[in-house]
């Protein structure tokens, strides 16, 4: 892959991808780190066998000094908790299968304001268009549909 362009004086960065960090390795790594401090190996021995900085390695010997490998094990979800639930998404899902005018709109045409309605209506939460559209591809793994336009007058 090419580098990319940094302007002079600049620092390339690289934002993590949250999406493929594989916490069951994270946490079979600290594991191997809790085996080596139990046989008595340094905190910086510890850092360069398992490719961490020795701040992390200091952290976890001192967290596995006062709770043992139960500290160092993993902590269950990473992040802020959604505020609609699987069931919400559920039900948000149903109604909108059900089509626009089944919740009162003059056409059938889901739009993402639309959606915004039916969201707030069933679970009193509000959310903007683009929070709508995370939601939908995200969380329900729906995509954008365009409608068929049609000629009215047509030869076939």
């Amino acid at each position: 892959m090419p580098a990319a362009r940094v302007a002079p004086g600049k620092r390339a960065t690289r934002k993590p991808d949250r999406a493929c960090r594989d916490f069951g390795a994270l946490e079979q790594r600290r594991m191997r780190a809790a085996e080596m401090f139990r046989r008595g190996e340094s905190q910086a021995d510890v850092a360069t066998a398992l490719g961490v900085s020795r701040t992390a390695a200091w952290n976890w010997y001192w967290a596995w000094r006062e709770d043992g490998k139960r500290a160092l094990s993993a902590t269950g979800r990473v992040g802020r908790r959604p505020r609609l639930s699987d069931q919400q998404i559920e039900q948000i899902g149903v109604v909108l299968l059900k089509g626009a005018r089944s919740s009162g709109f003059p056409t059938d045409v889901w739009t993402l304001s639309r959606v915004a309605q039916a969201i707030e209506s069933l679970s009193g939460i509000s959310y903007s268009e683009s929070g709508v559209w995370r939601i939908l591809r995200q969380r329900m793994s729906w995509s954008r549909q365009s409608p068929v336009r049609r000629l009215v007058a047509r030869d076939d």
